[in-house]
Formats: C-alpha cells, sequence, structure tokens
C-alpha cells in the first residue's frame, strides 16, 4: 500500500526553513516558496530512506545544473556536525512516519550514512577527522576559521569586537602634490631662484623636491541581496571601524539599487550607525543587479572618489538576477578608473567553487584579485593584502 502523504508540522518545516536558509546564503536563488515545496514534498516520501530524502529536496530546491555543487556540499553540511547531528536529525523526523520494524534511534545513523550520492564511507571518516582536529584548537582559533553564516547570535557578537581591533597597515602612495625635500630626486626650481636672491642671484645650492605621500583611498561597494546579506552585515562593522580609525574608506551598498552610506558610518556609535544603515537602505534581501549597481558607481561617483588611486573592494557572491549583463563592461570601467580592484566572494569558501553562472564569469576577468571573505581569518588576510603592494600591480601615482 503506497503511504498516505501527510502534511509536515511542527520540527519538520522548522528545519527545513533552516536548510533552505543555508542554500540561500550559499548564493542558490531559493525563497520562502521553495521552502512550502520542500517541506510538502518530505511529507510525501519515506524520511528514513537517505535516497528518497534526499531527492524530495533536491527536485524541490535546485533548478538549475550549476547548482548541484552547492545543495550537496550544503546538504552535507546541514548534518555534519556528529555533537547535534542525531538530536537535529531526530527532531526532523519526529513528526514523520518511521518505516515498519525500523527503530526510530537508528534512523539518525542511516541518513547520515548517506546524505546524498557520493559521501561514502571515506567521506564520512575525512569529515570526522576534520572534525577531531577542529576540538584541538582554542575557542578563539575555532571563532577564526568559522563562517560567518555558521555563527551563533553570541559567536557573531565576538566576531564583531575582534573586527573593532583589526588595523590596516596601508602602503603610502605618491600623490601629485610636490613637497621640499632635500634629499628628494627632483629640483625646485621656484625654492633655488627665491634663495638665490640672498646672494646677488647666484644659485649656492639647489631646493630638491619629492612627491608627497599618503594613505590610499579606499572604497567598498557590498551586496546586501539575500545570499549576501549576513557577510555584508559584518564587514559593516569592519569598514564603520577603519571610517572611525581615520582611513580614508567610503562604503556603498546595493541590492538592486547603489547607496551611498559613508556619512552614517562616521557616527562612532555602532549600534546606532548600524541602525540608521538600517533605515537607511530600502533593498536588503532582495535580488540583485551587479551591472546597474557598477554602472551607477562609474556615473555618479568614480570621478570624484578614484582619481587618486583608490583600492576598490567588490563585495558579492557575483549571481546576478539579470545574469551577466553589463557586468564586464562596468567592471573593466571600473578597474581602469582605480589603482587595484578586489572581489571578495564568501563562495570561494568551497573547496570545489567553479566559475558557472554567468555573473562570477563575466567578473573573473576584470578584477585584479579573487579571494575569499566567509570568516575572521580571511577579513584578517585581507587586512595584510591590502598593507602591501601585489605583485605585478604597481601603486600609481595619482
Amino acid at each position: 500500500m503506497a503511504p498516505k502523504p501527510i502534511s509536515p508540522p511542527g520540527k519538520l518545516a522548522e528545519n527545513v526553513a533552516h536548510f533552505v536558509r543555508m542554500l540561500r546564503a550559499a548564493g542558490m536563488p531559493v525563497g520562502p516558496g521553495h521552502t512550502l515545496s520542500a517541506a510538502r514534498a518530505l511529507g510525501v516520501v519515506d524520511t528514513t530512506q537517505r535516497s528518497q530524502f534526499y531527492w524530495a529536496l533536491h527536485g524541490t530546491l535546485v533548478s538549475a545544473p550549476e547548482q548541484r555543487a552547492i545543495f550537496d556540499s550544503a546538504f552535507r553540511l546541514f548534518w555534519r556536525d556528529p555533537l547535534g547531528r542525531d538530536e537535529a536529525l531526530q527532531a526532523l523526523l519526529s513528526t514523520s512516519r518511521m518505516g515498519e520494524g525500523e527503530p526510530g534511534e537508528r534512523a539518525p545513523a542511516r541518513l547520515s550514512a548517506g546524505t546524498a550520492p557520493g559521501y561514502t564511507e571515506s567521506t564520512q571518516a575525512r569529515e570526522g577527522e576534520e572534525i577531531s582536529m577542529r576540538m584541538a584548537f582554542s575557542p578563539s582559533e575555532v571563532l577564526r576559521t568559522k563562517d560567518f553564516e555558521q555563527m551563533t547570535p553570541e559567536e557573531v557578537r565576538q566576531a564583531r569586537e575582534a573586527l573593532r581591533h583589526l588595523k590596516l597597515d596601508l602602503r603610502p602612495i605618491l600623490t601629485r602634490r610636490l613637497r621640499p625635500d632635500p634629499h628628494g630626486p627632483g629640483i625646485d626650481a621656484r625654492r633655488t631662484l627665491r634663495a638665490s636672491l640672498r646672494t646677488g642671484g647666484y644659485p649656492m645650492s639647489l631646493r630638491r623636491r619629492s612627491h608627497a605621500t599618503r594613505r590610499p583611498t579606499l572604497v567598498a561597494i557590498c551586496d546586501i541581496s539575500g545570499s549576501m546579506e549576513t557577510y555584508s552585515r559584518i564587514l559593516l562593522h569592519f569598514f564603520h571601524t577603519l571610517t572611525n580609525a581615520g582611513e580614508r574608506i567610503h562604503t556603498f551598498l546595493f541590492g538592486t539599487r547603489l547607496t551611498n552610506i559613508t556619512r552614517l558610518l562616521r557616527d562612532q556609535d555602532v549600534d546606532r550607525a548600524m541602525e540608521r544603515v538600517g533605515q537607511t537602505v530600502l533593498d536588503w534581501y532582495g535580488g540583485t543587479r551587479i551591472g546597474a549597481a557598477l554602472r551607477a558607481f562609474n556615473l555618479h561617483w568614480s570621478r570624484r572618489l578614484l582619481a587618486e588611486g583608490a583600492v576598490v573592494l567588490l563585495v558579492t557572491d557575483g549571481l546576478d538576477r539579470e545574469g551577466a549583463s553589463g557586468i564586464a563592461f562596468e567592471a573593466r570601467r571600473l578597474r581602469k578608473s582605480c589603482r587595484r580592484l578586489i572581489w571578495l566572494n564568501p563562495l570561494l569558501r568551497y573547496e570545489r567553487f567553479a566559475p558557472r553562472a554567468a555573473g562570477i564569469r563575466a567578473l573573473l576577468p576584470e578584477v585584479d584579485e579573487h579571494r575569499a571573505v566567509h570568516n575572521l581569518a580571511s577579513v584578517e588576510a585581507l587586512a595584510r593584502a591590502l598593507g602591501r603592494t601585489e605583485p605585478g600591480i604597481p601603486a600609481r601615482a595619482s
């Protein structure tokens, strides 16, 4: 007899919602409608059978071939923690039907042993070794390497506090302005002639000059769409710290439109600054229009902010609702205007990351550097990279 379809209430629907949220954070275009579809699908399959459980979610949440790798990785990670896995799976299955003659306590082991195709005993053993290695680290080291998306509220608070103490040691760059310098490479003709008036018009010594230096300008352009919201919110605390530490930094947010929040971040009270940002920016959690945002920046802000050799940080996963429309052209235009264009992409946290999405393929050739930004360690690495001149990317005089 065919199993009777059931509506998935309680913990089942709640855990499906958590899983869909993880997929959305990883860049997949899923939302509340997908959550309902996935929950209904689980209600009509035997959730104690790993293949049925996997394919019910896969069939309702994966809409394109390039999403398969992300889905598989998220599926494994969702049940990865051995300390909480059994409890989570038991809660998930508490409202579902168990197979006849199958003891309930065996269901978590069966599901975790084969959550997706290709998940073998060697894979499980390897993940167990990774977990054992993580337990050997200190709590601070675990926090440094933990993905922002997987942090608890308390860990997020600790991460924000750590970012408040992160400093930049930016290497000064040359400007067009000249300054007196007794050991400078150039001769200051005006000062030399003026000094010669004291000696009857004979220049007894040459006055010299050199280009003045200053710390480079930073421009951060952050994606706040649904898949990027968690990462951008935490990075905003880093940019707030830099702003109030006297760094020359300008911060922009974009989802479907570009918003300059530089003045809002100058408020030294970080909570008040973030509240004002939340009230001012209206396109949180929405779609992404990378090409349109870059075009708006190039049109309205590029000349006034990038004329002095600025470094641009583009924070996005490259997943655009309009495909690759205008992205390559505008990114190329932006790159020509700035000293360095650095793309910060949370999706690089995946070992099997591949540039399959059209937006990612359009951006990659147009940036100077492509870096991961998904935990404290990656932000610290970014700070170190900004403090040195990368090989092959000379510091241009502005």
